[in-house]
Formats: structure tokens, C-alpha cells, sequence
């Protein structure tokens, strides 16, 4: 989901005028790299399973996700440090994504592949339409999609929850149209927040917030990106039961 650490007064007390400063071309350095250490990281845990070491493979998923969430708790109060913690963020992450894409494209062979050119393609697409003056981040259409995410989350909670029962949320998480239509529009609702990624990385650059404040724009789009990812695998997971 959206980066936690930004918000609306992103870099709204944080303008500077000496020093270096926060840049788009900065930010997006720095994503690449974030982009770069999940790969190297998923590609390692993906590797394991391969080999037979699933039972190694699957517990540095689990660490790697638990990681990865404690890192983000840590760079919102330890800001000034937060090129340690994306990385602590991007290496733990892989290693759950390295797991979650192995099972994924072990049942259906190629989505993984499908799966990232679709999320390239959606934040690519979003950036088209932020630039082009399309799809406005307004207060509005912040708190819209904030509203969404909440709700999607408390969703995911839930069927957690009921899942340690032995419950499961009617239809939703099944490949039944419901469940294809649940899928599309939490695609949609992840996709749209990067609109809201690309305006907080733009205002900081605008009000000259500090050059460590690109690391969390960094940390945003990569939190976009991989829960993008992850849901594309799902919906295309559940067209491809189907068939």
C-alpha cells in the first residue's frame, strides 16, 4: 500500500535552504536501487526452493516480511537514517516475494512474468496521466483513496482472522466472477495510489525537503509497486483457474 511515512503535509515543515536537497531524478536513483536489492534478494530465496531448500526458503520469507514491516515502523521515527532502513525494507521484502513468486509460477508457469509487466505498465500508465494533468492528487481524491486502502486492509484482516477458524469471507477470495471483480478493483485502488506517490515526491522536490527525504519517496513507490505485484498475482491467478 501507499507509503505510511508520507502524508499530506509531506515536507511541509522540512523546506531547507542550504545544502543538498530532495530532487525527482534523486528519488528515482534511489528507487531503482530499492528496485535492484528486491530483485537480488527474491531471486536468492527463489533459488533456495529450487535447489530443495524450501524449509530455509520459507523462513527467510516469513523473517524477510516481518523485517521489512519493522523497517518502515523505524524509518517514520528515524528519518535522518532512512537509507538504512529502505535497504533493511528492500532486501526483507524480496525475500517474501521470492517465495510468494516461486509457489505462484510453480501452479501457473509464466504469471510472474505477466504479473510484473503488468505492474510496470500500471505505474507507468498512472505517471502518464499525473503528468499530463489527467488525474489530479486533490484532498479529495486522497482521502478517497486512503478511504479504499483502509478498507481493503480491514478486508484482508478479517479473512485473516477467519482463516485461523477455518472461515473464509464469502466468494471474495475465490476465482468467481465476485472474486475476479474484488481482484480488479484493488488493482485499480493500488494502482491509483501512485498518483498520490508522484505528488508527495514532487512537492518535496518543490518545497527543497532534505536529500534523506528521498529515500521515503524511494520507500513509497516501492511500497506501490509490491503490493501492485502481489495483487496482479492474485487476479491473474484466479483468470488463469479458470481456464
Amino acid at each position: 500500500m501507499s507509503n505510511p511515512i508520507l502524508n499530506e503535509n509531506f515536507g511541509a515543515n522540512t523546506t531547507i535552504l542550504e545544502g543538498e536537497t530532495m530532487s525527482v531524478n534523486g528519488t528515482i536513483q534511489k528507487t531503482l536501487l530499492m528496485l535492484l536489492m528486491v530483485v537480488l534478494s527474491a531471486g536468492y530465496t527463489w533459488g533456495l526452493t529450487v535447489q530443495g531448500f524450501i524449509d530455509k526458503a520459507q523462513l527467510l520469507g516469513i523473517v524477510g516480511s516481518v523485517v521489512a514491516l519493522i523497517a518502515i515502523i523505524v524509518m517514520y521515527f528515524s528519518k535522518k537514517t532512512s537509507w538504512i532502513w529502505a535497504s533493511v525494507y528492500s532486501i526483507g521484502e524480496g525475500f517474501f516475494l521470492g517465495i510468494i513468486s516461486y509457489a505462484f509460477n510453480k501452479f501457473y508457469p509464466g504469471i510472474v512474468a505477466q504479473a510484473v509487466a503488468c505492474t510496470f505498465a500500471s505505474m507507468f500508465s498512472m505517471l502518464m496521466l499525473y503528468r499530463a494533468g489527467i488525474i489530479k492528487c486533490t484532498d479529495k481524491f486522497r482521502s478517497i483513496i486512503m478511504t479504499a486502502m483502509l478498507s481493503v486492509l480491514l478486508i484482508y484482516i478479517i479473512q485473516f482472522v477467519a482463516s485461523i477458524f477455518g472461515r473464509s469471507i464469502p466468494q471474495i477470495f475465490t476465482a468467481s466472477p465476485i472474486g475476479i471483480g474484488f481482484s480488479c478493483i484493488v488493482v485499480l485502488i493500488a494502482s491509483f495510489g501512485f498518483i498520490m506517490d508522484f505528488d508527495f515526491i514532487e512537492q518535496g522536490a518543490e518545497r527543497m525537503a532534505p536529500k534523506y527525504w528521498e529515500w521515503m519517496g524511494a520507500v513509497g513507490l516501492m511500497t506501490s509497486i509490491v503490493w501492485l505485484y502481489v495483487e496482479m498475482l492474485k487476479l491473474l491467478a484466479k483468470l488463469n483457474s479458470r481456464n
